[in-house]
């Protein structure tokens, strides 16, 4: 198959070079490619990065085919440079392989995303770049998280793993100057794709990096967690995502806008869920539509989860994710830790920044809201994790013994190198709730009275930051909770200020034993840093951020009710019975500094993060305004029914 609008001088020079191309084989275990930069200068900024590109790399443009005669749209940077080979960087997505046309390069604002760090492109890379099938400027029909097929028994039979291997084949078939190996990376929905890619992967892939990766829709990425819809999430992302496409194009539609300053009064003002299709999508969104018509985990959501696949995998993987990410920190975590259980042999790692959701390559990783972390990580993790790894398994570089895991700390805002993920020296701590607000190491006393009770009613649900505006901001994940912990409806537990460090890593889990007056409610468990009321504020301070009583908020999770004994089999609340509600909060690793309080707050609404739950045992997807009630909850800190959060603590004592 030729290049198109391939120059005719370039194709002959293709065709020579693809002659070749079959014979390469690995690079020369000998080899150090740190001494064989393809460019030789710094590349200090997207300017300079994207004047490099267009200087040393070679564009062209590929339909590839695949097993069932579909072509998927495929940009491919080539090293002018042919007196040695390069390793192909793949990335596949849903989101487009812009700028289309062999005279187009990428500009400035576009580098970001073109390596997983800009130091590869100065060491030589084929980059290559796919619009995946249904998306763009590709054939064929898009499946939102296309389950895994592993059954198959003809070229008829594919998916997102076939797809991979079919490109990846295809390529070093074609392609001029490549060294034989082929790594992949992509974040968020690429990022799925990355780890799709590793399932019975392609011989000649040898190393993956999932980030951030788009992993359980139902249970803890995106657009639900625990079984509760993420409302401002699923709702502003499909309305522009899902907008159906009925041929080939470089650019998707993404025209829907509300026009309500404030997300809040957006989806109050919206009512019931229902509304969603009556009042703007119209029922145009088929993955919307299939949001509401499978509100439990049923076949739909079990066959889209890519865990039980995540076995045998050959090539080397290191899967990075950021603490404060909205989006896909438990298809982080679950990634990394489904290779481990199923497929121990593997070269298998893990990152953990201070970043928002892909933070690692868009933003320094100096800060996140009033948080300052006291470097600029992502330089840190660009050159020091991801440059290596990509070097090491697709160059032949020389590289030290690489950790299981490397880790951020926040608090003392340090990296941290572990052999084991939770670290092995962790100890299981259960801190249970007590009267008057405390936090003790032991469950209180006995008797019905031994409770707290808040009134929750979804005309006024809890906000799930003090000021929203139009956009759900990720500095949500370690804002102030004050506004939160003043409100009537949201319970706040507080050890004593710590008399020395303590330091916590993994993950968490909440046991609460609950009472309600309706037949459904969600429980929302936030952990928090209090500081203390003489805390230094950040120097420099260029937000003027005063940290004195600062309530940092560290994790939070939700639990939707329902779902406490199954995701599959929902039951209603027995009102006025003891029920336990127990759930995983994801990882942290964070230090609790001498005189702060780690803080705990339990609620029942996360307003719009998390849509309102009726707290009547109703399908929330067709609801009436009518089935929106409001509910006495009751936390029970028994001895009989003991509350608690358990932690792992690594260092330190409360």
């Amino acid at each position: 198959m030729r290049p198109l609008n391939l120059p005719a001088k370039a194709a002959l020079c293709l065709a020579a070079a693809c002659a070749l191309a079959g014979a390469a084989g690995p690079a020369r275990a000998a080899e150090d490619p740190a001494e064989k930069l393809l460019i030789a200068r710094e590349l200090p900024n997207p300017e300079e990065t994207a004047k490099a590109i267009r200087e040393f790399y070679t564009k062209y443009e590929f339909r590839v085919p695949m097993r069932d005669g579909v072509k998927l749209f495929t940009n491919v940077y080539v090293p002018k440079d042919r007196s040695r080979r390069y390793p192909v960087i793949l990335l596949r997505t849903p989101y487009g392989v812009a700028p289309y046309g062999v005279e187009n390069y990428p500009q400035a604002k576009d580098t970001g995303a073109f390596a997983p760090a800009p130091q590869l492109i100065r060491y030589g890379f084929i980059f290559a770049f796919q619009d995946v099938r249904g998306k763009m400027m590709s054939e064929g029909d898009f499946v939102d998280v296309r389950p895994y097929n592993a059954h198959k028994r003809g070229p008829k039979d594919i998916d997102e793993s076939s797809d991979a291997y079919d490109t990846v084949d295809w390529l070093l078939k074609h392609l001029p100057g490549h060294n034989g190996r082929v790594g992949l990376w992509g974040n968020s929905y690429p990022g799925f794709y990355a780890a799709q890619a590793a399932i019975a992967a392609h011989p000649a892939v040898r190393a993956v990096s999932p980030q951030a990766p788009v992993t359980e829709w139902f249970l803890g990425d995106d657009f639900h967690h625990n079984g509760a819809l993420c409302l401002a999430d699923a709702f502003m992302f499909h309305a522009n995502f899902g907008i159906p496409r009925p041929k080939p194009a470089p650019k998707a539609k993404s025209e829907f806008q509300h026009d309500t300053g404030d997300l809040y009064d957006f989806f109050m003002d919206l009512g019931p869920l229902a509304n969603a299709n009556d009042q703007f999508l119209s029922g145009k969104i088929s993955f919307w539509n299939e949001l509401m018509a499978h509100p439990d985990r049923d076949e739909f959501w079990q066959a889209r989860d890519p865990r039980p696949y995540l076995r045998d995998v050959r090539p080397a993987v290191l899967t990075v994710g950021g603490l404060f990410d909205a989006e896909d920190l438990f298809g982080t975590l679950e990634t990394f830790r489904s290779i481990a259980r199923q497929s121990p042999a593997t070269v298998n790692g893990l990152v953990l920044g201070p970043w928002r959701h892909g933070g690692w390559f868009r933003t320094e990783g100096d800060f996140l809201g009033a948080i300052a972390f006291a470097a600029k990580t992502s330089a840190f993790y660009q050159e020091k994790i991801i440059t290596p790894f990509f070097l090491h398994h697709l160059k032949g570089a020389r590289a030290g013994a690489a950790p299981k895991a490397w880790v951020f700390q926040t608090g003392v805002n340090e990296w941290r190198r572990y052999d084991a993920w939770p670290p092995a020296a962790a100890k299981p701590v259960a801190l249970y709730f007590r009267e008057g607000g405390k936090l003790g190491l032991a469950a209180g006393g006995s008797g019905a009275e031994a409770a707290d009770a808040f009134l929750s009613d979804p005309a006024h649900p809890v906000p799930f930051r003090p000021g929203l505006g139009p956009h759900r901001d990720a500095e949500y994940m370690d804002e102030d909770q004050r506004f939160a912990s003043r409100r009537p409806d949201v319970l706040t537990y507080a050890t004593e200020p710590l008399r020395e460090d303590l330091t916590l890593a993994g993950p968490l889990r909440a046991e609460l034993w609950v009472t309600t007056t309706g037949t459904d409610a969600d429980f929302v468990v936030k952990l928090v840093d209090a500081f203390p009321d003489d805390a230094a504020d950040p120097d420099p301070n260029p937000r003027g951020v005063c940290m004195g009583g600062y309530q940092e908020l560290i994790r939070g999770e939700v639990m939707r009710g329902r779902f406490r004994d199954s995701f599959a089999r929902p039951e209603p609340f027995a009102p006025g019975v003891p029920a336990q509600v127990a759930f995983a909060l994801p990882d942290v690793h964070h230090t609790f500094r001498a005189g702060h309080r780690l803080m705990v707050q339990v609620q029942s609404s996360w307003f719009p993060l998390i849509d309102r739950n009726p707290q009547s045992f109703v399908d929330i997807a067709t609801a009436k305004a009518g089935d929106y009630r409001a509910a006495t909850h009751r936390v029970l800190r028994s001895s009989e029914h003991p509350s608690r959060l358990e932690v792992l603590v690594e260092d330190g004592a409360l």
